[in-house]
Parts: structure tokens; C-alpha cells; sequence
């Protein structure tokens, strides 16, 4: 894994996940300049198959600054690279009832923009709830075990 520009945060909180594949991302020049910057957002973006291509929508790259005339749509529909055999696997998965591709994170790999995409399936509110509690009760047993080993008790 290389460098990490970006990262959907809410994704697994929001998202069961259940696969993860690596695939790259068609780019215009301006846009590769702005991600260089770290100038990107992951935020509500989600992919989608159509046909035998999947796109990747509502990720947000701001414009190159010194872009002028030459600059990108921020919100332009984007075409993720994938192998013919993974997408259709996708197509079966993502047909099924919940399941929804997701894009984890943005990074350099080989100087080359890569998107981490996952397929998950929708957390209902009780899933997520549920996530807290268990997260919390581990970092207790945590501080009560390190407060152990201190001394403290």
C-alpha cells in the first residue's frame, strides 16, 4: 500500500464489509494535480456497475488552482479499472439485496492513483449501536488490563 490521500471515515461505520479489491481510477491531468495536493473527498461518493464498467459518483476533487481553462468538473462521474472477472463477480454480489460498492480509501501506489473499493452490505441503526458498545468495552478491558500491569489497580 502506498501513500493514502484520502479516506471514507463513515464507510465502516456505515457498511458491514464483506470484500475489498484494489482498483485504479480514470483521471484527467488537473485532477491528478489537485489529488496530489490532498485536495479530495471520499465523503458520500459510492460506485456503481453499468453495463460491464463500474463508476465511481459524487467524489469530490476540487479544482487545480493553477488549472484556468484546462480544470475538471469537481463532481464528474469517474471510471474505476477493474478485471472483466472481478466486475462480473461484482454484478452477483451488488444484485442481491443491500449490497453496494463503497470506496474505502484513495492512495498512491507506483505513482499511480489507486482506490480501495469494498462491497458492503447497509449497518441498520441497532448494527451500528452495537459497534459502540463493543468498541468501548474492549478499550476499557484495555486501560483495566495496562492499569494492571502499572501497578495501579
Amino acid at each position: 500500500m502506498g501513500k493514502t490521500i484520502a479516506r471514507n471515515r463513515k464507510a465502516k461505520h456505515e457498511y458491514h464489509i464483506e470484500e475489498v479489491y484494489e482498483a485504479g481510477i480514470v483521471l484527467q491531468g488537473t485532477e491528478v494535480k489537485s489529488i496530489r495536493a490532498g485536495r479530495v473527498n471520499l465523503k458520500d461518493s459510492f460506485a456503481r456497475i453499468e453495463g460491464n464498467e463500474v463508476f465511481l459518483y459524487n467524489m469530490h476533487i476540487s479544482p487545480y488552482k493553477q488549472g484556468n481553462r484546462y480544470n475538471h468538473d469537481p463532481e464528474r462521474v469517474r471510471k474505476i479499472l477493474l478485471k472483466k472477472r472481478e466486475i462480473k463477480k461484482l454484478i452477483g454480489q451488488t444484485q442481491q439485496k443491500g449490497y453496494t460498492l463503497v470506496p474505502l480509501k484513495l492512495y498512491f501506489k507506483r505513482q499511480l492513483v489507486k482506490v480501495q473499493l469494498a462491497l458492503g452490505k447497509g449497518k441498520n441503526l441497532y448494527d451500528k449501536r452495537e459497534d459502540i458498545k463493543r468498541r468501548t468495552a474492549k478499550r476499557e478491558v484495555e486501560r483495566a488490563f495496562k492499569d494492571r500491569q502499572l501497578g495501579r489497580y
